[in-house]
């Protein structure tokens, strides 16, 4: 698919097909736990789930939509940025403050003294802010996390174990801005490489647009129209698996 923004990363991992696309998720401050409610009003969630419960309805495919707010804690970044914080910080301040106190401008144990004090201010203040935390985590890690945790959660929740290997994940993880799609064996036998790329796309421009809960109800209702074409529905079709989760504290 043609996306300049936003470069697809597909490959195979066990049974399921993979379909990722990085995505801009309206964020600001707050603790990493707040980011699922920051993206997704308690409504949002209602209607959410009622449109996979739709979907189900016209396919006998298993759609679940999981959304985290991170897939990943990331310790060493609240490290690495309270160091990039402090350190400039205490260089600047030792002279002026050893000047000020006539011990010297160059006074180590009042260098290290404000490092550590700043250090630390810097450390609860990168892990507490999500959009400033997420300059100190390398694209590789986010990228390696995020599938990891997709895939965890694919095999984890059961996707795997539906009756006709026609289980769906639709797993969105907002601090790191990703979305991706995973699909069962019984799929990916009917369905062609890259078939779920222009779906992520669509989902990805929605929560651009800020508009999360209707981006995520067409996402959903469009996976059921394309199921319901390899996998109709049975008369003796149950609900296997729990249409919406989310996590509203971070792993």
């Amino acid at each position: 698919m043609a996306a300049e923004d936003f470069p697809v990363v597909a490959s195979e991992v066990f049974p399921a097909a993979v379909a990722a696309l990085a995505v801009v998720v309206p964020q600001g401050g707050g603790r990493m736990k707040d980011l699922t409610q920051k993206l997704l009003s308690e409504e949002g969630r209602k209607q959410v789930a009622a449109a996979v419960g739709a979907a189900e309805k016209k396919t006998s495919g298993e759609i679940v939509c999981m959304i985290v707010p991170s897939s990943y804690h990331y310790p060493m970044s609240n490290i690495i940025g309270a160091t990039a914080i402090a350190m400039p910080l205490a260089l600047l301040l030792t002279p002026l403050i050893g000047a000020w106190l006539w011990i010297g401008t160059q006074n180590m144990w009042l260098f290290l003294g404000i490092f550590t004090v700043l250090f630390f201010l810097g450390y609860v203040f990168i892990r507490l802010t999500p959009s400033i935390k997420r300059w100190f985590v390398s694209q590789r890690e986010i990228d390696e996390e995020v599938e990891e945790a997709a895939v965890t959660n694919f095999f984890l929740r059961g996707l795997y174990r539906t009756r006709d290997r026609n289980g769906i994940l639709l797993f969105i993880s907002v601090f790191e801005h990703k979305v991706w799609v995973l699909a069962d064996q019984g799929i990916n036998e009917k369905v062609p490489e890259g078939h779920w790329d222009a779906i992520v796309a669509r989902l990805t421009e929605g929560l651009r647009r800020q508009q999360a809960a209707g981006a995520i109800c067409r996402a959903v209702n469009t996976i059921g129209e394309e199921l319901k074409h390899f996998f109709p529905i049975k008369q003796d079709d149950t609900n296997e698996l729990q249409n919406l989760i989310i996590e509203d504290t971070q792993p």
